[in-house]
């Protein structure tokens, strides 16, 4: 039976103090991937750290520099929120696609990046939207585009003691339509096979893609032949897309099946947004 100690933070210090002062300690906000990761063994706190009351990690709000979405504020927040569904609309149909609404009630942006799944389906749409992840700790602040957030399967940029503050979504925000596309086994409440966010910016295109690589991965060749090239015949332009991944064989499927729904989705993403 697990047993570990619980701490509710009142300020940012406490939980800096709490987190250092216990290496098997973990900051809590959502907990839908922690509570899972502890009962299957993955994770064995001595402390669980619980942040989600802080009310400096709840904001969500637009302003001059942009969208800015605390690490406490939930996916249904966001994918309910005005500025996102109209400046950042792959953010607002990954948020919605995540679990249940149940676990979107609890699940935040920041845990969905933090458990760092290449499958993440919040990732590819802020990689779509250039976005940016600042962090917090003891001593300093620091922040990062998100390619540099995410370094392979379960590991992030985040160094000890550290936590996600926020993430901003830049402006200016793309003019231009842009969606976020998944396939996965069933409709509703599973992990995606594929994701794809594709994202029309004035007229050029930046498309990202989930579940196909160690990480979540631009898919810079589909990209230099839009962008560069002027291809507009979208079939032959998602083809590239072969070039932009390295995707594995596992339960929700097979490496060679990725390759194609990848191919499908971005073709369908570029029809979505960029005209047929």
């Amino acid at each position: 039976m697990l047993s570990y100690d619980y701490v509710k933070c009142s300020d940012l210090k406490q939980a800096f103090d709490a987190l250092k002062a216990n290496e098997h300690a973990f900051p809590l906000a959502g907990g839908t991937d922690l509570m899972v990761g502890m009962r299957g063994g993955k994770f064995v706190p001595r402390l669980l750290v619980d942040i989600k009351g802080l009310e400096e990690l709840k904001v969500l709000k637009e302003d001059s520099a942009g969208i800015t979405i605390g690490s406490a504020v939930t996916l249904n927040q966001i994918a309910l929120f005005e500025p996102v569904v109209k400046n950042a609309a792959p953010l607002a149909a990954g948020a919605h696609s995540v679990g249940s609404y149940p676990i979107r009630n609890r699940a935040t942006l920041a845990g969905n990046l933090c458990n760092a799944s290449p499958a993440a389906d919040t990732a590819a749409p802020l990689y779509s939207l250039g976005a940016i992840i600042n962090l917090v700790g003891p001593d300093q602040q620091r922040s990062m585009p998100i390619e540099e957030f995410f370094l392979g399967p379960g590991k992030t940029a985040l160094q000890k003691g550290e936590l996600v503050h926020s993430i901003l979504i830049p402006k200016p925000y793309p003019a231009g339509k842009g969606v976020y596309i998944k396939a996965s086994r069933t409709g509703s409440v599973d992990l995606s096979t594929v994701g794809v966010a594709v994202q029309n910016w004035g007229g050029k295109v930046r498309i990202a893609v989930g579940a196909v690589a160690p990480t979540p991965v631009r898919a810079l060749a589909v990209e230099k032949a839009v962008n560069e090239g002027g291809e507009k015949d979208w079939a032959r332009a998602a083809k590239q897309v072969h070039d932009d991944i390295s995707p594995i064989t596992d339960l929700r499927g097979s490496r060679e099946y990725r390759y194609h729904i990848a191919e499908v989705l971005v073709r369908r993403g570029l029809e979505q947004t960029m005209g047929v």
